[in-house]
């Protein structure tokens, strides 16, 4: 198992999801990034916003099965789960 391009894997699913979620908020929200995250925050709503982000995930993890880069795949996917526990924290406190 290649520890580095498992690690690349990660990185490219923590910056699918920042990607996806800011594109969320520039596409479907009146207010800028800092007001979104904030009123989500307020309202309880952050756990949702962080998992309609998390749908880029998708895209990067099965590009990176198409082209065999499995291992690349197990970090977008560790990403995932580390951004579904995130979700749950935010859900459960």
């Amino acid at each position: 198992m290649n520890k580095k391009e498992i690690l690349i894997g990660f990185i490219v699913g923590i910056i699918a999801n920042t990607i996806g979620t800011l594109a969320y908020i520039l596409l479907f929200s009146e207010f800028g990034i800092m007001e979104t995250f904030e009123a989500a925050l307020a309202q309880g709503h952050l756990g949702s916003l962080l998992a309609l982000g998390a749908i880029l995930n998708l895209v990067a993890f099965f590009g990176f099965l198409r082209i065999r880069r499995d291992n690349r795949a197990r970090g977008v996917l560790i990403a995932t789960i580390i951004t579904a526990l995130i979700i749950v924290y935010y859900k459960m406190f």
